[in-house]
């Protein structure tokens, strides 16, 4: 068994300076990894085409799509708010970091493969319908999962979110999307402050206390998250896939490890196989600690081999 692993060289060119921590050697030190395990062999590489502009609309408004292009510097940096940047590459990398997820849902659902991991910066699940931030410009995963809706005409989606901080993005963007299940955890309170309170019917909003570890993270999960995804029955499942929440990790204060990420991957793998002819695509989100992102992806890469 292979997986699909798909990124964009533009992706690197969207560098927004060293004090930011959202920065180019986050690819670099996945890719670093995936030599040192071996991994590289069990991988099958794919350029990631660009995302067309009707692809963004089915999550993004109009206005927004048309933002992002004219706030696209020629030269210097241009900022969005206090947290979201854009150089002149910024784009080309956000076209390609949302086109990948597309790619991944017409590979798998093709039958060319059955699990996908895209390598994509800048990260997606803060950007809402209408607004980029918290480093976000366009929401990556939502643009695949709406592709796999329209293109495939899927009945039953779910979206797993195990990023340190809530993917608010990708719930104002689903809120009223029966045909998919959002899950997510996150560390509360934290950015962006989401509110905790009753969700949406289709969503499942994990929240946890600062210093929470491995042991509680796993016990949330089996009672809020998997009863509820095996009645779902999803068709196909997709990943936030954030490590942000490990010890090493200075944005936030969970305490997860390597083995809790490839715990949690292995159950979905599990879903998936039951339900979904084991199709899983997992899209890179968080994750700011370069030495434990490194070796999240790798523990996540070998628990979907498994």
């Amino acid at each position: 068994m292979t997986i699909a692993y798909i990124s964009h060289p533009a992706c690197r060119l969207h560098d927004v300076g060293s004090e930011h921590p959202e920065i180019p050697a986050r690819l670099d030190v996945i890719e670093d990894k995936l030599l040192e395990t071996g991994l590289e062999f069990a991988i099958r590489r794919y350029d990631a085409p660009a995302v067309t502009r009707q692809q963004l609309l089915r999550v993004h408004d109009p206005s927004h799509v048309d933002r992002i292009h004219a706030q696209a510097p020629p030269a210097g940096l241009r900022w969005l708010g206090t947290d979201t940047v854009m150089n002149p590459h910024s784009l080309e990398a956000a076209l390609h970091a949302a086109g990948a997820v597309v790619h991944a849902v017409d590979l798998v659902q093709g039958g060319q493969e059955g699990l996908a991991f895209c390598a994509v910066r800048p990260p997606g699940h803060h950007a809402t319908r209408a607004e980029a931030q918290g480093f976000c410009l366009f929401n990556n995963l939502a643009v695949g999962v709406a592709h796999a809706l329209a293109q495939y005409g899927l009945h039953r989606i779910a979206i797993v979110d195990f990023d340190v901080h809530h993917g608010n993005g990708t719930e104002d963007i689903f809120r009223d999307e029966e045909r998919v299940l959002y899950c997510s955890s996150f560390q509360h309170p934290l950015y962006p402050n989401c509110d905790t309170g009753i969700p949406g019917r289709q969503h499942v909003k994990t929240a946890l206390a600062a210093g929470t570890g491995g042991r509680e993270f796993r016990s949330r999960i089996r009672s809020e998250w998997l009863q509820r995804m095996d009645a779902f029955r999803p068709e196909l499942i997709f990943i936030s896939a954030g490590f942000d929440g490990h010890w090493r990790d200075e944005m936030a204060d969970l305490n997860l490890t390597e083995q809790d990420y490839a715990w949690i991957t292995r159950e979905l793998g599990m879903l998936a196989g039951r339900h979904a002819a084991g199709r899983i695509i997992s899209v890179l989100e968080g994750g700011y600690s370069l030495p434990a992102l490194a070796g999240c992806v790798a523990a996540h890469l070998g628990a979907l081999l498994d």
